[in-house]
């Protein structure tokens, strides 16, 4: 039951992300009000790192941005090393 409360988790964290960063780029694009980086890089910490990174590509959106460019990779090979160690 845990398991499959955590995979939905997971699953909604990284659609959010995805669609944050998109509606951020589309902000960007139309000068309107725009969402902080510290809550683009949250949503990458909490687990949408995945999202992030897609989201990230498809959009064309913070990848010039070093702690993006290097940080959301780098969140989501550490949480990958986490998930890897405790399915062992």
């Amino acid at each position: 039951m845990q398991q499959t409360i955590l995979i939905y988790y997971f699953l909604a964290v990284n659609i959010i992300a995805f669609i944050v960063y998109g509606i951020d780029k589309l902000k960007a694009r139309k000068n309107l009000w725009r969402i902080p980086e510290a809550t683009l890089l949250l949503l990458a910490v909490i687990g949408g790192s995945v999202g992030a990174w897609l989201g990230m590509r498809v959009w064309h959106h913070k990848t010039m941005h070093l702690k993006f460019k290097y940080g959301v990779p780098a969140i989501l090979a550490l949480q990958i090393a986490i998930g890897v160690y405790l399915l062992k």
